[in-house]
């Protein structure tokens, strides 16, 4: 047997101390399931598990990227990703919280 086949990615996810002690889910509750989901090939699952997830994935890239370089409008792209990112959190998070 293969070490994949042991293990699946399911048994090494963290769980929410948010929802374990209040019962209620947190603004990042679903990351770790999207990010499975999206590396798995399930790209519309991973959006309604997380729609932020392409986001922050594009988000996270350009920083990466950003390290090795540099050019004229980095910081107003990197700022204009974060809030992007931090609405679309936000906005998911209270459409989940009213339904």
């Amino acid at each position: 047997m293969t070490f994949i086949k042991l293990f699946k990615p399911e048994d090494f996810m963290m769980p929410c101390l948010n929802k374990e002690l209040f019962g209620i889910e947190c603004l990042g509750c679903g990351i770790q399931r999207a990010t499975i989901l999206m590396f798995q090939g399930d790209f519309v699952l991973a959006f309604k598990m997380y729609p932020a997830i392409y986001t922050l994935f594009l988000l996270a890239l350009f920083l990466i990227f950003n390290l090795f370089i540099k050019f004229k409008y980095d910081y107003s792209i990197k700022m204009g990703l974060i809030i992007l990112n931090v609405s679309i959190v936000v906005i998911s998070y209270l459409i989940k919280i009213i339904n």
